[in-house]
């Protein structure tokens, strides 16, 4: 009997490839962060340092209330809006970050960063997000990554909505 070598490459590097995804996904997280506090400050530069100029957009909501992207284009002068995220979560190669503005207004994005820059967003205004992944090991298995703040839905109704990474 023995160990098998070829067992144990292959879970060293599983757990390698687990520890750089996660410190990939730390570093993602940063570069979103960073983005929340310079509109926060109204910082214009750091943010078009951290946004790609063909920013991938894709919106779930009334159409009123497309604020970031208001934000992002410089179309909204003056803030009408204020993104205080109340977590923000590396899932997979995505982040995710929620928040709510006053007592009725929910919100979600869910980022992408390629190489410490902001490529993709996908905005959610009043609808719950369930972030699921496809178990490659298993056909038509599903994996749920994330889900808005579980606490807030016995309070509220919201549409529900399910992004498949």
């Amino acid at each position: 009997m023995g160990i098998d070598q070829d067992e144990i490459s292959t879970e060293t590097t599983t757990l390698g490839e687990l520890l750089v995804a996660e410190n990939i996904g730390s570093q993602h997280r940063k570069v979103v962060k960073a983005l929340y506090k310079a509109l926060a400050r109204k910082d214009t530069s750091t943010t078009s340092e951290l946004v790609a100029p063909d920013l991938e957009w894709w919106f779930h909501g009334p159409r009123h209330c497309q604020h970031m992207m208001r934000t992002l284009t410089g179309e909204s002068r003056h803030v009408e809006f204020k993104f205080r995220p109340r977590s923000i979560t590396p899932v997979g190669d995505r982040v995710v970050a929620e928040g709510w503005e006053g007592s009725k207004a929910y919100w979600a994005h869910v980022w992408s960063v390629k190489e410490g820059m902001i490529t993709q967003l996908r905005e959610y205004f009043n609808t719950w997000v369930t972030v699921i992944v496809g178990n490659s090991e298993v056909e038509d298995e599903m994996m749920k990554l994330w889900q808005s703040d579980p606490r807030e839905r016995s309070q509220r109704s919201l549409p529900d909505i399910v992004l498949a990474i």
